[in-house]
């Protein structure tokens, strides 16, 4: 699978952008990241991998503890891409808007009211 397409997968999942949204506040570790969710560790740990495969988070051991920090440049690549495409709608839109400025019908001239004597 490619880069993109990783990424893009790896986001399509709810639990993996919640765990992503924690760890835009700081690192955490394993644990502090399984908390909030109903799931087990190896399934917390599961999210992660696929997460870190994708190259949105880093993993790495400190005595015990396994930190988790995000990695910003691992959404380089599908900021790029959505950033090329809104701007090609907004080209789009920008046509289409000019083009209706052209083409909409001038509005009629009010006739002049006659005086009454």
């Amino acid at each position: 699978m490619d880069s993109l397409s990783q990424t893009f997968s790896a986001l399509a999942d709810p639990t993996r952008r919640a765990i992503l949204a924690r760890l835009a506040t700081g690192a955490a570790t394993v644990g502090e990241l399984a908390e909030p969710f109903d799931m087990s560790l190896p399934a917390v740990s599961r999210h992660l991998k696929v997460l870190t495969e994708a190259g949105l988070i880093e993993r790495s051991t400190e005595a015990q503890w396994r930190r988790c920090t995000l990695r910003g440049e691992g959404m380089r690549e599908a900021a790029d891409w959505i950033e090329f495409y809104r701007r090609f709608w907004e080209q789009q839109f920008d046509r289409l808007d000019a083009f209706l400025a052209r083409t909409a019908p001038k509005p009629a001239k009010e006739k002049p009211r006659g005086r009454r004597s």
